[in-house]
C-alpha cells in the first residue's frame, strides 16, 4: 500500500466500484476502503442460512436503472434476465379468490386479467396512458442522468414538444402524484398497484405536498427509458463481482474490514486515518470519494446533520428460503405464474392511506401492504442443483408504511411483531401458511430472516434506513449553485460523494459512481 494515492474512496459499494473502474482505467491511482468484509455493500449475494447453499441478494434484488452505457463502458458481463410476469395482485370479488396478472411478455393476458376485474376495457385503456407518461418522461430524461445538471426550467423546455410531454412533466414534476393518479385510474386495486412504486423504501402519501413521492416513482419507471426491473441471473453478487473485477482489472486496490477512524478533508491535501488487521494507517489522496450517506461524513467531519423529515426511511425486509411454494386460493393462477412477478398484497389505494396514517400516528398498520418477490422462479443458479431439485425457491417480501419511528423505541418486539402481520397479510390469500413451507435449519429455526429499518441503518449505515440513503432527487438542479455541476460535489474542497446520497443517486444504478468518475478527471482534466 502507498503512503498517498489520486483518489481513496470509501465503501466497496457498486456505486464505489463504478468510480474505481473508471478512474483506474483513465490512469489514475485508486485505493478502496471497505468496512465489511466483503465486497459489493448492498449489491451482495450472501450465504443467509448456513445450512443451505443458497445465496440471497440480501438488500437489493432487481436491476433497472443500471445504465446500459456503463455496462458496455465497463465491459460487464451482465445476464439480465425479464420476468414473464410483471405483477399479481390477488383480491376477493362476491366470496370468490380472483388475482389480476400483468403480463411483461403478452398485453392480452394483462387486457383480460383487469377485465376480469373491473368489468370493462377502459381501466386498462387509462392505464396504459398513465404509465406511458412515464415512458416519455424516461425519453426526455434518462440520456440526461450520465451528464451534468440541467436547470429545471431548461430540463421542462424538452418538454415543450407536444401535449403528451406537457402532460407528463406536469403529472410527474409538478403536482402530487395521486392528482394524475385519480385523474387516469377509477379502480382502488388499480390506483394502489401503480402507487406502490412511489412508496417503496421511503414514507409518503399520494398527494404528498413535498413531491418525495413523484420522485421515488420516477426512481422505478425510468431505467434505460423503459422502467423494466430484471433479474440479474446469479443475483445481485453477480453484479458486485462482475464490477469488482473490472475495478480490479483497472488497477484499484482494495482492502476489506477497514475500521475508518479519522477523516482529514480541510486541509489541501486529504488523508483518511484507518485500522486495518490490528494496524494503524494514514494514506494521503488528492481526491476523496464518499460512498456512504451525508449523515455518516457528517459524524467524520463533526458537521451537523440537518436531514429533512422525507429522508426517513420506511421499509420492512424479509428473506426467506422455501422447501416448496405455497398454493394459491385463486385456482386460476399456479404459484409459479404469481410469485415470478412482483406479488402485491393489501396495497390497495385507500388501504394505503389508511395504513400511512396509523404509522403516522406511530402505530403499526392494522392492515400491513407488502410485495413479495421469487427470485428462482426466473434464476435458479443461486440455489444448489440439489436444491433446484427438491423444489426450492428464495422468496424476499418489502413491507411498506414501516418508518424507523415505529422500530427505533423497541426494535426487536417491533421486529417480530412486523414480521407477524406482513406474513399474515400474505397467508390470506395461501392455502397454507407460508411458514409451513419454510426451510427448516438443522437446530430446528425456520428460514426467515427480518430486516426493520433500524437493522438496514446498523449495517449499511443509510440514515434511518433510507435504502436511498435519503430522500431521492429529481433528475435537474433544484438550486441556482447545482446548474451545470454532477450533483456529487460537497463542502469540502476535492471531497466528492459517489454513492446513492448524491443528487441523482438510490438504487442499484451506478450513475452517481460514474458522475463522482467524471467530476474528477474534469478537474484532472483542468489542473486543479
Amino acid at each position: 500500500m502507498r503512503s498517498s494515492y489520486d483518489v481513496v474512496i470509501l465503501g466497496a459499494g457498486h456505486n464505489g466500484l463504478v468510480a474505481a473502474s473508471y478512474l483506474g482505467r483513465a490512469g489514475l491511482s485508486v485505493l478502496v476502503l471497505e468496512k465489511n468484509g466483503y465486497i459489493g455493500g448492498a449489491t451482495t449475494s450472501q450465504k443467509v442460512f448456513p445450512d443451505y447453499d443458497a445465496r440471497l441478494s440480501r438488500y437489493s434484488y432487481l436491476v433497472s436503472l443500471l445504465p446500459e452505457k456503463i455496462i458496455r463502458d465497463l465491459g460487464l458481463n451482465l445476464e439480465l434476465r425479464r420476468r414473464a410476469t410483471a405483477s399479481f395482485t390477488p383480491y376477493v370479488s362476491h366470496a370468490h379468490h380472483g388475482g389480476l396478472l400483468l403480463s411483461n411478455v403478452d398485453e392480452a393476458v394483462s387486457r383480460q386479467s383487469m377485465f376480469e376485474l373491473t368489468g370493462n376495457d377502459k381501466e386498462f385503456e387509462q392505464m396504459k396512458q398513465f404509465y406511458n407518461l412515464s415512458r416519455v418522461f424516461a425519453g426526455h430524461v434518462w440520456d440526461t442522468m450520465l451528464e451534468p445538471l440541467l436547470s429545471k426550467e431548461d430540463l421542462r423546455r424538452r418538454f415543450d414538444v407536444d401535449g403528451v410531454s406537457r402532460e407528463a412533466w406536469r403529472s410527474l414534476a409538478e403536482e402530487p402524484l395521486g392528482v394524475a393518479i385519480e385523474r387516469y385510474l377509477q379502480n382502488d386495486l388499480v390506483r394502489g398497484l401503480v402507487f406502490t412504486d412511489a412508496k417503496i423504501g421511503i414514507f409518503s402519501h399520494p398527494h404528498d405536498r413535498s413531491l418525495v413521492q413523484n420522485r421515488c416513482f420516477l426512481y422505478h419507471l425510468i431505467g434505460n427509458k423503459t422502467g423494466e426491473w430484471k433479474v440479474p441471473v446469479g443475483g445481485m453478487g453477480a453484479v458486485a463481482s462482475e464490477l469488482e473485477q473490472a475495478a480490479r482489472k483497472a488497477g484499484a486496490e482494495m482492502l476489506t474490514n477497514v475500521d475508518l477512524r479519522a477523516l482529514n478533508v480541510t486541509e489541501k491535501t486529504r488523508s483518511v486515518e484507518f485500522e486495518v488487521d490490528g494496524k494503524r494507517e494514514t494514506v494521503e489522496a488528492r481526491f476523496l470519494l464518499v460512498n456512504f450517506g451525508r449523515n455518516v461524513l457528517a459524524k467524520f467531519t463533526g458537521r451537523l446533520y440537518q436531514p429533512d423529515r422525507t429522508d426517513e426511511g420506511s421499509v420492512f425486509k424479509i428473506n426467506m428460503l422455501l422447501r416448496r411454494l405455497p398454493q394459491l386460493k385463486s385456482e386460476k393462477y399456479p404459484a409459479t405464474e404469481a410469485f415470478r412477478g412482483t406479488f402485491h398484497s393489501d396495497e390497495g389505494y385507500e388501504q394505503m392511506n389508511a395504513s400511512y396514517d396509523e404509522a403516522s400516528g406511530g402505530r403499526l398498520p392494522e392492515k400491513t401492504p407488502c410485495e413479495v418477490y421469487c427470485h428462482t422462479l426466473t434464476d435458479n443458479s443461486i440455489l444448489a442443483p440439489e436444491l433446484r431439485e427438491q423444489g426450492f425457491h428464495t422468496m424476499t417480501l418489502f413491507g411498506l408504511d414501516a418508518p424507523w419511528s415505529l422500530f427505533v423505541r423497541d426494535n426487536e418486539t417491533m421486529r417480530r411483531q412486523a414480521e407477524k402481520k406482513f406474513l399474515e397479510s400474505i397467508n390470506q390469500w395461501l392455502e397454507e401458511p407460508i411458514e409451513d413451507c419454510l426451510a427448516v435449519a438443522r437446530d430446528g429455526t425456520p428460514c426467515i430472516e427480518s430486516k426493520s429499518p433500524v437493522d438496514i441503518e446498523d449495517a449499511l449505515g443509510m440514515y434511518h434506513g433510507n435504502i436511498f440513503q435519503n430522500a431521492p432527487t429529481f433528475p435537474f438542479a433544484e438550486t441556482k449553485a447545482q446548474i451545470g455541476k454532477w450533483g456529487v460535489e460537497t463542502e469540502f474542497q476535492n471531497v466528492f460523494l459517489c454513492g446513492s446520497s448524491a443528487l441523482r443517486g438510490g438504487a442499484v444504478s451506478g450513475i452517481p459512481g460514474h458522475n463522482a468518475a467524471k467530476k474528477v478527471l474534469e478537474m484532472v482534466t483542468s489542473g486543479q
